[in-house]
């Protein structure tokens, strides 16, 4: 009608909205998911690059030739090696991961690669999984990263208990990238539960790296496993980004960055109060680090910035589209380059500022108060917000793909309720220490 009225008043706001629209998500950048964050101290992001480059070092065939090490190696002692499962060990139920013993740091870590495009039983792994299948601890979390990571468990659970065992106060650390990442992030909460299985170990001392993870657990999960769980994020890597079914991306892998804009323009439409009324949706695990090395009109890249926080909200919700949010973003190697140069300048930073051991390690505890305060509040919002639900106790499995899909979702509208919620999950998380404190349960 407009048309035939010579006034193509619709036509012309139609277009309008989507050249408005199509402007804001260019000019968004993946450094505004992380803006109101705090930075990261140099001690608490340590690990990462040194994890890093264990986590690469799983991809050589013979560490002590090896072919792709990054510059200055992987500051790894090969004899420290306790064994390296390949796809042959594994028999398509894992990735290939290692088991190494570092007695620098002293630290047990297993190390699970990224995804091998040419194995289909990574395919497997992933595909694994639909909406709402698989319960665990009162949350939902992807099947087929859990059954990975129970049997890698299983495998090793009693090497990992004798190596704690021969070195008293070792931490234990999962490490993983991508595939990995899911894999290592499910083999934390799975250790985080049977510890009698591993001597005992308190669960200070497990803790988890995700690097470039992939969303494999409810919100709920996410937030309550933060003081076990790091996920480290580059810039604009899509994978921590998308809630798109991973059966869908590898099925349409070489229309990838249409699937993206198009899951782009949905989630632009789609109110994030939404989102997160569902309990079924996964998310990136745990606490996030946050990578930022580009601005918008920036030419080239910026001295890169550590930013971390436990988000209840915003929890990078929306797809950035970027050049290099399938490519340089999420590969292994420009995360422990980026990461190395941010640790580096964190270092330099407060090099001025050193400080004797006594201080040090207290200024170590501070940190890991700041945390537990962080998550508590990050608790307190998700309680709120009424994405959470009373935890179920540990084994409480649902094989059944379609049972808890029709559930309610767990709204909170009494705050009583919500206060029991809150009460129940301070006491299984933390506990007071001699100073009156709230700290980790052991």
């Amino acid at each position: 009608m407009s048309i035939a009225c010579c006034l193509p008043v619709v036509e012309c706001v139609y277009c309008l909205a989507c050249a408005r629209w199509t402007w804001q998500r260019c000019l968004h950048s993946g450094g505004y998911d992380s803006e109101t964050w705090g930075v990261a101290s140099a001690a608490e992001f340590e690990p990462v690059p040194r994890l890093c480059r264990l986590i690469l070092s799983v991809y050589e065939d013979d560490l002590e030739n090896p072919q792709w090490a990054p510059p200055g190696g992987y500051g790894m002692e090969p004899r420290w090696v306790v064994h390296r499962r390949t796809y042959e060990h594994t028999h398509g139920h894992a990735p290939t991961y290692l088991l190494y013993v570092d007695h620098r740091h002293s630290d047990v870590v297993l190390a699970v690669r990224g995804m091998n495009m040419a194995k289909e039983s990574d395919y497997a792994v992933l595909l694994d999984n639909k909406l709402g299948q698989r319960r665990f601890d009162g949350g939902y979390v992807h099947n087929g990263l859990l059954k990975a990571a129970e049997w890698v468990f299983d495998a090793e659970c009693d090497v990992l208990r004798d190596l704690l065992e021969k070195n008293p106060g070792y931490t234990l650390t999962f490490a993983g990238h991508s595939l990995g990442s899911g894999v290592v992030a499910m083999l934390a909460l799975v250790a985080v539960h049977n510890r009698e299985r591993l001597g005992g170990i308190e669960r200070k001392r497990i803790r988890c790296f995700a690097m470039a993870p992939a969303r494999c657990m409810s919100l709920n999960l996410a937030v309550r496993y933060a003081d076990v769980i790091n996920a480290v994020i580059l810039q604009d890597d899509f994978l921590p980004r998308t809630d798109i079914p991973l059966e869908d991306i590898f099925k349409s892998l070489f229309c990838l960055p249409c699937l993206l804009c198009g899951r782009c323009l949905i989630d632009t439409c789609i109110p994030e109060s939404v989102m997160l009324r569902d309990p079924r949706r996964l998310y990136a695990p745990g606490r996030l680090y946050h990578i930022v090395e580009r601005k918008p009109f920036s030419c080239g890249r910026i001295p890169p910035v550590v930013r971390t926080a436990v988000p209840v909200d915003g929890r990078f919700e929306h797809i950035v589209l970027s050049c290099n949010a399938i490519s340089s973003d999420h590969a292994i190697i420009w995360i422990e380059r980026e990461a190395q140069r941010a640790l580096d300048l964190l270092l330099e930073n407060e090099k001025t500022m050193e400080a004797p051991e006594v201080q040090r390690m207290g200024n170590d505890v501070t940190i890991s108060r700041d945390h537990d305060k962080e998550q508590q509040a990050a608790l307190r919002r998700a309680v709120a917000l009424g994405v959470a639900d009373v935890p179920s106790t540990y084994g409480t499995f649902d094989e059944n793909p379609t049972s808890g899909a029709d559930e309610a979702s767990p709204l909170l509208s009494d705050s009583g309720r919500r206060k029991a919620v809150w009460d129940e999950w301070i006491a299984r998380i933390f506990e007071k220490d001699e100073t009156g404190q709230m700290v980790p349960r052991r």
